[in-house]
């Protein structure tokens, strides 16, 4: 595959979202999900927080190199952190 010049962060990113649908789907299968109403103005699976998660991690990095000029650690630390609260108590 090197027509696609594929960089380490980028197939870290993309084997971490690969990662991530693969435990959810072995999830779904063991434990079906059911809609659960957290902090969210609307009732979501876990497949629907996951999503929101991965659309809000875009949006924090976007974000942070509109405003900042530092590195984008601090940026993927709060989508991290954000992903989480929002997979637990979304």
């Amino acid at each position: 595959m090197s027509w696609m010049a594929w960089t380490t962060p980028t197939a870290i990113f993309f084997g971490s979202i690969a990662t991530g649908l693969v435990i959810l789907t072995v999830w779904e299968l063991l434990r079906p999900t059911v809609r659960e109403s957290g902090f969210l103005p609307f009732a979501t699976t876990r497949g629907d927080r996951f999503f929101i998660s991965l659309l809000s991690a875009a949006f924090i990095h976007l974000l942070w190199l509109g405003l900042l000029t530092d590195g984008l650690v601090v940026a993927s630390a709060l989508s991290a952190v954000w992903a989480a609260l929002l997979m637990r108590w979304g």
